[in-house]
């Protein structure tokens, strides 16, 4: 049980420079015994205890026993028949975001370390996990606000004076609020269809909030998606968003639809929410994946620029295409 050599030439946030290396390693031929004679003699001195790692001679990582089964097992058998060979590791360079979700998928109390001969190097504990996806999270409420360029957000935040709080909020709350002058115009525009039918002006928060709200769904997984995965194709991704689009969509449309109708007996107001939510909702999910996957081309934060402007896009877009709609289908019937 030796302490392993820690890389330094690695990013802040990598695999390599989170992971801790006072770790219990044995060889592959200990016995039970020998194990548990270790632990007591150097459990001072290690990092973390929740698995037993078996290294061969070459330190390469061969499987993993965890504490738990240990002390189940029989004093003299040894540890190679017993331990668990399909194992979940990362490489150094591997971004702790990564690391993080690897342990939730596979509920893993830690993560080993390897190089890319498979030479065990370290573990990334529990409690590093649990910082990581604390501060992951305050990340993501921050960015989705319009609210980043903190090194430490979960400090900073807290640290920041008014005023510097004020430069970091105050922009993306004037883009936000030149989206409402153009929807406000747009609504204008469409006055005399509001005159002939004053209860499509009801439903107008409906139509903004599910375009919105499935249009956020569907930027969250993308940018999720696309940092865990570099290589994504963003062809691949759009085909499979759209067709969960395509669900989405009729199931919202022919909901609100229906329910409008039946409450108030409205057949034009309910064919207008049924075409322009079905739309809409498509929409939006179309601008959630192009806009984030644009910033990331031209090297802007996507998980920063991303929220703001789809939320505005899509509001003016909804409203847009929700009026367009009342406006043909009062012509039409007419």
């Amino acid at each position: 049980m030796a302490k392993l050599e820690i890389h330094t030439d690695l990013l802040p946030r990598s695999a390599g420079r989170i992971m801790v290396t006072e770790i219990p390693a044995v060889a592959p031929d200990a016995t039970i015994a020998e194990v548990e004679r270790a632990l007591l003699e150097h459990a001072k001195k290690l990092d973390t205890i929740n698995y037993i790692y078996v290294l061969s001679k070459e330190k390469k990582l061969e499987g993993v026993l965890s504490i738990k089964e240990l002390f189940r097992l029989p004093k003299s058998a040894a540890v190679a028949p017993v331990m668990k060979r399909n194992l979940v590791t990362v490489r150094p360079h591997t971004d702790e975001g990564r690391v993080a979700l690897l342990a939730i998928e596979h509920d893993l109390k830690e993560i080993p370390v390897v190089d890319g001969e498979n030479h065990f190097l370290g573990v990334v504990p529990y409690d590093v996990i649990l910082h990581i996806l604390r501060e992951e999270h305050i990340e993501d409420a921050l960015r989705s606000a319009g609210i980043h360029q903190f090194n430490e957000p979960a400090k900073a935040i807290l640290n920041a004076s008014a005023f510097t709080l004020f430069k970091k909020r105050v922009p993306w709350l004037l883009v936000g609020l030149g989206g409402t002058a153009i929807t406000a115009g747009i609504i204008g525009y469409f006055e005399h269809t509001l005159e002939t039918q004053l209860l499509l002006a009801a439903f107008i928060p409906a139509v903004t909030y599910l375009s919105g709200a499935v249009g956020t769904q569907s930027e969250t997984l993308f940018i999720r998606a696309a940092a865990l995965d570099r290589s994504l194709s963003i062809k691949n991704y759009l085909e499979k968003d759209l067709m969960t689009g395509l669900f989405l969509a009729t199931t919202l449309a022919l909901v609100m639809g229906i329910i409008s109708f039946f409450i108030w007996r409205e057949i034009s107001v309910s064919y207008a929410l049924t075409a322009s939510i079905f739309f809409a909702t498509l929409i939006s999910m179309v601008i959630a994946v192009l806009l984030p996957w644009s910033f990331a081309r031209f090297r802007f934060d996507p998980a920063i620029l991303g929220g703001p402007l789809d939320t505005i896009v899509s509001d003016v877009l909804s409203i847009a295409v929700y009026f367009s709609f009342a406006n043909l289908i009062l012509s039409w019937l007419a």
